[in-house]
């Protein structure tokens, strides 16, 4: 059984914060759970683009609103507490946040603690890790 607290998290190096968000890594690739779970602040007035070519995720808004754009469509979407997005096809996208929003994340494979964003958006692949099953389109 594993047992952490979001504020002890929030002194460790599994807090990483940059430019625009700060996330802290409640489970790792190091659990062995076979996911891990983040909570991420991403703060108002940023414009985040994102593609995570190498990783599913799954997002739940627990405070805040703001936007996500799927770049793919250009299909606009309202972000605001309750609301869930699936990155399911490793979608492009952008999330703007008016006010700073709040969320609970979770990654396929796993995150190992340290990533942050490349220049495409995306998190590094895991070598050590099978590579996520590729999707059609």
């Amino acid at each position: 059984m594993i047992i952490r607290k979001l504020d002890a998290i929030r002194s460790t190096d599994r807090n990483v914060k940059s430019e625009g968000w700060e996330s802290a890594r409640l489970l790792l690739k190091d659990d062995g759970m076979g996911f891990s779970f983040h909570i991420t602040t991403m703060y108002a007035g940023e414009e985040l683009r994102m593609h995570y070519k190498n990783h599913l995720e799954s997002v739940f808004v627990i405070s805040g609103e703001g936007t996500i754009e799927d770049l793919a469509t250009g299909q606009v979407h309202e972000l605001k507490p309750g609301t869930v997005y699936a990155l399911n096809a490793h979608d492009r996208h952008i999330v703007r946040p008016r006010t700073d929003i709040v969320t609970a994340c979770a990654f396929n494979p796993p995150v190992t603690g340290r990533e942050v964003h490349d220049e495409t958006g995306a998190y590094p692949a895991d070598t050590d890790q099978a590579p996520v099953a590729a999707l059609s389109h």
